[in-house]
């Protein structure tokens, strides 16, 4: 893995200085390059070296992004992401997944239990930095643009933009911040098939670094979220185009 330290100043012309990263990651000679680089460029850092230690700093810290390894001792990243999505005040923390494991199987499950991004082992830091930078962006500016413009029913189901929650009923879902934007502008555009690279660039941004793919790993987290027996095929699959909200 290379520092990529080269360019650093023009790096940190668009760091957030106030902006905080948890890195878990056993290997601690990683840990300290990651860390030393993107201190260099204005952030935050916090390190944590088993999973336990890591979960604990994020409900501690409360980290804006999480630089989150696959393969931890005492807990491993897979875990420490599901119970971050599961818990509510967490749910919306940026996680990026990192490991040495690059199969499909690998990447499709991290982005399942609500990963934002994968890389895999080895990279370049400035490759990381780039991703955090896309991350964070899309990160803080979705909440921005659904702010104040009140509550999109469809059926029985209340997206509340001001709140940033979806109910039915007395019942509130946790959605990840991808989830929820991605059920919004369905909403939005309810009737309408919207493209998967539509969405991947509405959703993750022009720059995203990964592929359509990811919008239809995220479609059916978000299904197994709000579908039931009782309330099935709310999102429908148009075969080779993309998705719609029935």
């Amino acid at each position: 893995m290379n520092s990529g330290t080269s360019g650093q100043g023009q790096v940190a012309a668009t760091a957030q200085p106030k902006t905080k990263i948890l890195i878990i990651e056993d290997d601690q000679n990683i840990s300290e390059l990651i860390r030393y680089n993107l201190e260099a460029t204005g952030y935050t850092v916090l390190a944590a070296f088993d999973g336990e230690t890591g979960y604990r700093l994020v409900g501690e810290e409360r980290p804006d992004l999480v630089v989150l390894d696959l393969m931890l001792p005492k807990m491993d990243g897979i875990e420490i992401c599901n119970r971050i999505r599961r818990t509510e005040e967490l749910s919306h923390t940026a996680v990026i997944m990192v490991t040495a494991r690059g199969s499909e199987t690998d990447r499709i499950v991290g982005l399942e239990i609500g990963a934002d991004d994968y890389m895999t082992k080895p990279f370049s830091v400035r490759e990381l930095e780039a991703r955090i930078r896309t991350v964070l962006r899309r990160a803080k500016t979705q909440p921005e643009e659904t702010a104040s413009t009140g509550v999109i029913r469809v059926e029985d189901i209340e997206i509340d933009l001001d709140k940033h929650e979806v109910r039915r009923g007395a019942k509130v879902y946790v959605l990840t911040l991808k989830e929820f934007s991605l059920l919004k502008m369905l909403a939005e555009n309810r009737g309408k098939v919207l493209t998967r690279n539509l969405l991947l660039d509405e959703i993750w941004g022009y720059d995203y670094f990964g592929e359509t793919r990811t919008v239809d790993v995220h479609i059916r987290h978000l299904r197994s979220k709000i579908e039931d027996e009782q309330h099935g095929n709310l999102i429908e699959t148009v075969r080779g185009v993309g998705y719609k909200l029935k």
